[in-house]
């Protein structure tokens, strides 16, 4: 035996190969050794771990720091399938995109190096928006680290500050454990990235040791006491509101809250980009409280006397800048629950905290009955009706081409489980407002509104979901941070709908420019290729928009063509947002600084 071996290994020689075999359980010496496989490499070992912790589909860009776990993939390819992709930012997109339909981690393989730079997007993205994922980043040789060998990386310094976890496998013996402890953590409380460094030649070393039982998710519910001051809460107020936001939910936590909101005729709201965690048509619901939310709901939720945030953490984005609460008033207006606890009071005191998962809150909330008759039913109404008359009917915009008008059609001519894909910019507040996403699993967008996410994930859905429409939304600038992806989406003949809404500028950066710097545009506007031609290259179906009317037989077209589509829609720049321009922004910072 190896002195100093902290993973307690026997070196054995059989027939000129050398032949680690691990030990199990205790690791005391005079424990027998049990072998239940086969001497195996690093690169199998790894993927039997994928296969046993349920994943049937990995996205991956090759590199020859991990051929081992390729070849591996080749024996296991009718279990799990094997995604291709161009760059390593829409690979890791795509694992996020998984990772949010199924609740499992997404899985992206990459190689080391520019691999992990480029998918560095992907894990700060599910970092922020709390999505399950594991990045396998093949690495230099053990022999040659701390040399700055060719395309080395510091995995564990590059990316503590955006994963829940890092950590380089030195010895085969430890993928079992280690493999399973990377999904026990990605599912666990707040759900997050994972990133697990290979060494090239690590995966290349053969080992008896047994597999890894898979991990299971830890549901954390509320206690009767917690669930019993929440009813005390509800009987006191006037004017609640409850916000449903993050992740880890499924369809029975939904209904249930359904049916809460609806005993209790409670006002609710989504978070950020969490719209279909309930009903837009549902009598209670308010609207969401994201970026350019309805000024009424933002004034409600401020007016609230109790808001009820259930899954969702304190962002930026749901809390309007930080300013539902002062952080004198929170403890006697929030109830928060989350299933992190180190979330909770993270950013404002709650008068109640409750730590407990979505599914799990939400049965407990079927027991819950009114104490009182409700005495907010008004409230409600009115709070259904200003979303309702907010998002109902299409705004003014300069120009032939209306965003607005082509959202409400897609809202009234998609199916209801239709799959929305889209990253950030400007052109996304139309999505926001104007279509209604009526089932869980619908809307795939980053909420930290990260350029390039929808053509990755819409390739990813189309994968996994081939019988639902999948439509990708996307900014000029927005679409060719990651428009490469198309080409995945012909190479597997998937049919996703690509729509390019291409006004020539970064819109979100020229809205603030044109705010806070009038009349002074720079390092905004942009050349566009034709998108159309673009599709066609590529194989798929191209057609142009230029008038709004023209949009529903383009839609048909591309429809009908059953081949990946690209839309191109040319808008004015000058209709910057639903209800503003360029133009009246510019004038009335102008005039505010006069």
């Amino acid at each position: 035996m190896r002195g100093g071996d902290p993973a307690g290994n026997l070196g054995l020689r059989q027939g000129g190969l050398t032949l680690q075999r691990a030990f199990i359980g205790s690791p005391g010496l005079n424990q027998d050794i049990k072998s239940v496989h086969r001497p195996r490499s690093g690169g199998r070992i790894l993927v039997d771990q994928l296969k046993i912790h349920g994943v049937d589909t990995a996205f991956c860009v090759p590199g020859e720091s991990y051929l081992a776990v390729l070849d591996a993939l080749y024996d296991l390819r009718e279990a799990i399938k094997l995604v291709v992709c161009r760059q390593e930012g829409g690979a890791a997109y795509m694992a996020d995109a998984y990772g949010r339909l199924t609740g499992k981690p997404g899985v992206c393989i990459v190689t080391r190096g520019p691999g992990a730079c480029n998918a560095a997007i992907g894990v700060h993205t599910a970092f922020q928006d709390s999505t399950p994922l594991i990045l396998f980043v093949g690495q230099v040789d053990r022999a040659v680290k701390e040399r700055e060998a060719l395309q080395e990386v510091d995995c564990g310094a590059m990316f503590g500050g955006m994963a829940k976890w890092t950590v380089e496998i030195e010895r085969a013996c430890r993928l079992p454990e280690l493999v399973s402890r990377a999904f026990q953590l990605a599912t666990a409380g707040r759900p997050g990235p994972v990133v697990i460094g290979l060494p090239s030649d690590m995966l290349g070393e053969r080992f008896e040791t047994a597999d890894a039982v898979a991990a299971q998710p830890v549901e954390t519910a509320p206690g009767a006491a917690e669930m019993d001051a929440l009813a005390s809460l509800l009987a006191e107020a006037e004017r609640p509101l409850m916000v449903l936001g993050g992740s880890r939910w499924d369809e029975q936590a939904r209904q249930a809250m359904h049916g809460f909101a609806e005993r209790f005729d409670m006002p609710v709201a989504t978070g950020y980009r969490r719209a279909p965690l309930f009903d837009p048509l549902h009598a209670c619901y308010a609207g969401d409280l994201g970026l350019a939310a309805n000024p009424k709901l933002a004034a409600r939720a401020k007016a609230a006397d109790l808001i009820l945030m259930v899954g969702g953490r304190m962002s930026e984005i749901t809390t309007q800048g930080y300013t539902l609460f002062e952080a004198r008033d929170a403890p006697s207006r929030l109830v928060h629950v989350h299933p992190a606890v180190e979330e909770l009071g993270r950013i404002f005191p709650p008068k109640l905290a409750i730590h407990a998962t979505p599914g799990r809150f939400a049965a407990a909330l079927r027991q819950l009955e009114p104490r009182q008759p409700i005495a907010w039913s008004a409230h409600t109404r009115a709070a259904h009706g200003d979303y309702l008359e907010w998002s109902q009917t299409p705004t003014w915009q300069p120009g032939e081409v209306n965003l607005a008008a082509i959202m409400v059609w897609l809202r009234e001519n998609l199916p209801s489980d239709a799959i929305l894909c889209n990253g950030a910019g400007n052109y996304a507040s139309w999505i926001h407002r104007f279509y209604r996403f009526r089932r869980l699993g619908s809307h795939f967008a980053p909420t930290s509104a990260s350029m390039g996410y929808g053509v990755p994930a819409a390739v990813a859905m189309k994968r996994l979901q081939p019988q639902r429409t999948v439509i990708s939304i996307n900014g000029d600038g927005d679409f060719l941070m990651n428009g490469q992806e198309f080409a995945i989406a012909v190479q597997y003949d998937l049919p996703i709908m690509v729509l390019v809404f291409d006004n020539g500028i970064y819109g979100t950066i020229r809205m603030h420019q044109e705010r806070f710097f009038p009349g002074r545009e720079s390092a905004t506007d942009l050349r566009n290729p034709d998108f159309a031609a673009y599709a066609r290259a590529f194989g798929g179906f191209g057609a142009t928009v230029e008038k709004t009317r023209e949009f529903p037989a383009a839609f048909a077209a591309a429809r009908a063509s059953m081949r990946p589509s690209i839309i191109h829609v040319r808008f004015d720049p000058d209709g910057i947002a639903p209800n503003s321009t360029l133009t009246n922004i510019r004038v009335q910072a102008m005039a505010d600084r006069t």
